[in-house]
């Protein structure tokens, strides 16, 4: 019933739209046929929206005078129009878009660290709308990131279920976070900068993979995830999507944008979830999904100044109560070891902005603090962690003729406490406490339209490491409009910090040996990239994305689980580690509203020690995604269906012993949704998740091991702490839930609504 009232309330607190001048509306078509999600807009105003699916949009209170009305969209030329209004007089436009030889001329950043188009940039970035994400609803971009092609959530826990970002079977240390292009993602945070963002707050979601250290520093050493908000413009005026499964999670999106005076709009979402109904399907007496209470809120401020100076500031404040463990564990059983639960309290804030300089030159400040403070319990182990990242970076753009010049300069303060080993000397607590600055440069030459090349490099300085210096470069060959191929080199380094980012380093009973000081991680990338388009006479389009990678790492840091099955056993690693692959992306839309993406990826992740070559623990030799959607119009009804598919991966065991599989089968999630919009401002989906009712406990006698014992008390040890085998324990196995490879969350039903006034 609260959460009834808590979504009538939203709705409710809109306030009344006043009295308005004139409206422009119309219909936006391309050969015929309606296009929804096309942006239009008056220049130099702030008066913007979007067609709905349906094609139809209004532009509304728009005060006499002459204007310039614009219509974009991905595939199409811009659409210009000048129209003048007077006062009360409503007008109707209809806009016929033509195809445009520049298909894929969205602006990205992520790449260079400027605003660029997606086919002028000489690095690769695959961009993701807010629409992609709603083939397949979720309550947080981590798991709705299942669905990109080379990209894998990867569960790093059976019970408490908190997980990283996998690029191109690397592991999700080596992925940055950023938001609105800032890393205020990392370390201790990560997984939790992918929840609470409300979805219709997204602008776009820009996937970098390979290194990008000479710009973003430490932790970009396999690819870049850079979640873009949305302006003032482009946001809708009020929003609300809630949804429920029949398991009994509930998420609501809800948020707002307003103006305050003439120069201030103010950009509000909040996000909450919550899942409170124990399940145990596989009768291990574990729950199979966690239990999460979350709320994110966040704000975003954009400032008007002369001359069109940037000034914005955003903040989100996220709270999450999550548990996993046995079904009878309450909150009075937390750190004791009577009944075994992992309790996970989350309290974190984010401010980040960017001030452009009152200069001539193109400079920008930009800006970003967070505190996140964890307060867990992994059964009778606890883990008090503090973690505050601050970053500050001073960036001036100039074109020079042929040449495209980024120069900066950057500071990241961390600070990193915790009640662990790792921030212990002799036995007094020793916070990890550090400055690192950093210049960098950059320059694009455009030596004609065809070809352009990209050489760019930082220096950073770490007080525990010294210089480090990582080079990029990357070329860009553009032989017919439609024939794009890109070619990228780069260096990369990770500063490690194992607590903060190997989940297995605290759960369950291995003991942690850390058996040397720990080197930074280097790497080095070659990616070569192909774009094709392919325009076809009714309307078809085709885009063909495809890539094959190189990289090279030394010094790398991955958990031994199996030199002693009780132990996991970190060092660099005295030998090489490489990961090379391919993966392709093809996307179709035709003009009866049938539309397909299909993506895979080949890829081999292996280490080399003392001559010995071995897999890389979970990490697939393939993998597949896809995205089929019919616009049924007549009906007003859209049907998507999504799915993934992956290849086996070594899995952590204990020893020879472990009746366990040593590897994954191939395995696949796949989901349906049906969406029905035809009331005005109101979309009704719903479907089927997880249609094959996957689990990972197949073929497999158990999950968890020794989950009966979760304390290992009646365990019996030998003189080197290894178990033995005992009447009761014949494996000789110890309590260990890191066995986990994909989500224990069996087949569900969904059903959610949205309302949207734009």
């Amino acid at each position: 019933m609260i959460k009834i009232i808590f979504f009538a309330c939203s709705i409710l607190s809109l306030n009344v739209i006043s009295a308005q001048n004139s409206d422009i509306s119309g219909t936006v078509s391309f050969n015929g046929n309606s296009e929804p999600y096309v942006n239009i807009y008056l220049k130099g105003t702030e008066i913007g929206t979007a067609s709905d699916e349906k094609g139809q949009y209004t532009l509304k209170n728009i005060s006499p005078g002459k204007y310039t009305l614009i219509a974009s969209n991905i595939g199409f030329e811009k659409f210009y129009k000048t129209i003048t209004i007077s006062k009360d007089q409503d007008k109707i436009i209809d806009i016929n878009l033509k195809a445009s030889t520049e298909s894929l001329d969205e602006m990205v950043v992520t790449g260079t660290l400027k605003p660029v188009s997606r086919l002028e940039s000489p690095v690769p970035v695959e961009v993701y709308k807010p629409t992609f994400f709603k083939k397949n609803p979720t309550a947080s971009i981590f798991e709705a990131l299942q669905n990109v092609n080379g990209v894998r959530p990867q569960i790093n826990c059976n019970v408490c279920n908190t997980g990283d970002i996998h690029i191109n079977g690397l592991e999700g240390p080596y992925t940055l976070v950023l938001i609105d292009g800032m890393p205020i993602v990392s370390g201790l945070g990560t997984v939790y900068g992918l929840s609470g963002i409300p979805n219709s707050l997204i602008e776009q979601i820009e996937v970098v993979k390979g290194p990008a250290s000479s710009l973003y520093g430490s932790e970009a050493v396999g690819g870049l995830i850079n979640i873009i908000t949305k302006n003032n413009l482009s946001a809708p005026k009020f929003f609300a999507d809630t949804f429920i499964t029949d398991w009994g999670e509930f998420n609501l999106d809800v948020g707002t944008k307003f103006n305050i005076g003439n120069k201030t709009n103010v950009l509000l979402g909040v996000n909450y979830f919550k899942y409170d109904n124990p399940i145990d399907n596989n009768d291990d007496n574990f729950t199979d999904l966690t239990l999460q209470d979350r709320i994110s809120i966040f704000q975003k401020w954009n400032f008007s100044r002369k001359d069109a100076r940037v000034l914005s500031l955003a903040g989100r404040f996220f709270y999450e109560d999550r548990w996993g463990g046995e079904m009878q564990w309450t909150p009075e059983f937390r750190g004791g070891d009577e009944i075994y639960g992992e309790s996970i309290y989350t309290r974190r804030w984010e401010l980040l902005g960017k001030y452009q300089l009152p200069v001539k030159e193109q400079m920008i400040l930009s800006f970003s603090y967070n505190d996140h403070k964890q307060n867990s319990v992994y059964g009778d182990v606890a883990y008090l962690a503090d973690q505050r990242i601050g970053f500050t970076q001073l960036t001036w753009d100039k074109t020079s003729g042929k040449h495209s010049l980024l120069a900066g300069t950057a500071l990241r303060y961390n600070y990193y406490d915790d009640n662990t080993t790792a921030t212990a000397n002799d036995n007094e607590n020793e916070p990890d406490e550090i400055l690192i600055p950093s210049i960098f440069i950059q320059d694009e030459i455009a030596f004609n339209k065809k070809h352009s090349l990209l050489l760019g490099g930082r220096y950073d300085y770490d007080d525990r490491h010294g210089n480090i210096f990582t080079p990029r470069a990357a070329y860009r060959f553009k032989f017919t409009d439609n024939d794009i191929i890109r070619l990228n080199a780069g260096t990369g380094f990770r500063v490690v910090n194992l607590f903060t980012e190997d989940h297995a380093a605290l759960t369950g009973s291995r003991d942690v040996i850390i058996a040397e000081e720990l080197e930074p991680e280097r790497s080095f990338n070659i990616n070569l990239n192909y774009l094709k388009k392919i325009y076809g006479d009714s309307g078809t389009f085709v885009s063909l994305d495809a890539s094959a990678f190189y990289t090279n790492f030394q010094n790398v840091i991955i958990p031994d689980y199996d030199t002693n099955p009780n132990q996991i056993i970190y060092d660099n690693l005295d030998g090489t580690s490489i990961s090379k692959g391919i993966s392709a992306n093809v996307d179709v839309s035709f003009y009866n509203g049938l539309k397909f993406m299909v993506g895979g990826t080949l890829q081999n992740v292996s280490n080399t020690e003392n001559g010995v070559k071995q897999r890389q623990i979970l990490t697939e030799s393939y993998s597949a995604n896809w995205s089929v959607s019919y616009d049924v119009r007549a009906w007003d009804f859209t049907i998507d269906y999504t799915g993934n598919l992956y290849g086996p991966m070594r899995l952590p065991t204990l020893g020879e012993n472990d009746p366990r599989s040593d590897f994954s089968p191939a395995w696949s999630i796949q989901n349906i949704q049906f969406t029905y919009d035809g009331l005005k401002n109101f979309e009704f989906y719903g479907g089927i998740k997880n249609l094959l009712d996957w689990t990972p406990n197949r073929g497999n006698p158990f999950i968890i091991a020794r989950a009966d014992d979760p304390f290992d008390k009646e365990v019996t040890f030998d003189a080197n702490g290894n178990a033995v085998a005992t009447p009761n324990n014949p494996n000789a196995l110890t309590f260990d839930p890191s066995y986990v490879y994909g989500p224990n969350q069996g087949i569900r039903s969904f059903f959610g609504m949205r309302y949207t006034i734009n």
